[in-house]
């Protein structure tokens, strides 16, 4: 049972992040930098600390007396997912949601799914599983297994991104990705993917958080909810900083109040956005705390993203005009994602 809410708890996480991009596409006549930042503020500083108010009733408590290395490592790795983080939205900008969001999840997961338990491997800690232990049991192999073809599955995605930048005419690009820029989205998107598997590292630094939170009678389901506070700061303060810059740069400061703009709406949907994109994290800490390991969760979860990212790059026409052999090989990509979702499952089953 605790697989299946698992799987389920990070399908909703994947939903959340693979659609959370949408209502900024509602957002009218502000710059990126503008509408990115207020929906930051959202995910970052306001949605982490309520949901672990509502969840986790003395988290603040929990923070305040945690040794400053944990919470300086924790903020280090939000940091530095914060710039991922910041790249990825624009990887999303330039190379849409199918091909952009293949790419950044690609190299997000392999760093996020198999660097934590190399760490393991050279600092041992109880509870945590190392390399050595994953290799040399037969879940662990199934899991890794699972890890393989989630890549392969992603690589078969890229590659039918690529075929469309062959077959799509200038015009439908404009029109389905309004600024697609296949150089600029590959070096950002790749940027993105390797950065953003810090988040899975923050995670775990953060840990000793989420332990006290579950050593003081708090429902486990929701430990990881105190770790995200701190972690998001990091996230903020960078996006914060860039964002600002770019405000400065572009002369977008006047985006926030200028009311030739729909200001209400706009200030609606980047906050909804925003929300969403927590969302993804919160159902992502539910799922962990059922599958109990960090590896499988993390393939899980993007494999999830990719899914929910490519379903909405067939609804916003993403792949119109192209051929069925490119058609034929997105749908490779999805079903093999799929399946890899099925054979990390079946390991923590076996578990």
């Amino acid at each position: 049972m605790n697989i299946l809410s698992g799987l389920l708890f990070h399908l909703l996480g994947g939903f959340a992040s693979g659609s959370f991009y949408m209502p900024f596409k509602k957002v009218q006549a502000w710059a990126w930098e503008s509408y990115w930042i207020v929906g930051g503020l959202f995910s970052w500083l306001i949605v982490p600390p309520v949901a672990a108010w509502l969840t986790l009733p003395g988290f603040s408590e929990i923070i305040r007396t945690t040794p400053t290395g944990i919470i300086f490592y924790t903020l280090l790795f939000g940091v530095l997912w914060g710039i991922g983080g910041l790249t990825y939205g624009l990887g999303v900008r330039y190379l849409g949601m199918s091909l952009g969001n293949s790419i950044v999840l690609g190299f997000c997961s392999a760093f996020g799914a198999i660097v934590p338990s190399v760490y393991y491997q050279l600092v041992p800690t109880a509870g945590k599983t190392s390399v050595s232990e994953m290799v040399s049991s037969t879940w662990g192999m199934v899991v890794l297994a699972g890890v393989a073809i989630c890549l392969l599955g992603i690589y078969i995605c890229g590659r039918a991104g690529m075929l469309k930048e062959k077959e799509v005419s200038a015009e439908t690009k404009q029109k389905s990705v309004a600024e697609f820029n296949l150089t600029k989205g590959l070096v950002v998107a790749i940027t993105s993917g390797i950065l953003s598997s810090c988040f899975n590292f923050g995670i775990e630094a953060g840990k000793p958080m989420a332990e006290k939170a579950v050593e003081l009678g708090l429902n486990p389901l929701y430990q990881n909810n105190v770790t995200y506070v701190v972690l998001l700061w990091g996230g903020l303060s960078t996006n914060l900083i860039w964002s600002l810059l770019l405000n400065f740069r572009n002369k977008t400061f006047g985006d926030y109040t200028n009311r030739k703009t729909p200001l209400l709406k706009n200030y609606f949907f980047s906050a909804l956005a925003g929300t969403t994109w927590f969302l993804q994290f919160f159902f992502y800490g539910m799922g962990e705390s059922k599958l109990g390991n960090g590896a499988s969760s993390w393939i899980l979860h993007m494999a999830f993203i990719i899914l929910i990212a490519n379903l909405w790059g067939i609804v916003l026409n993403e792949w119109r005009e192209v051929s069925r052999k490119t058609k034929t090989t997105i749908i490779m990509g999805i079903a093999t994602i799929i399946v890899s979702v099925l054979v990390v499952g079946y390991g923590n089953a076996i578990k």
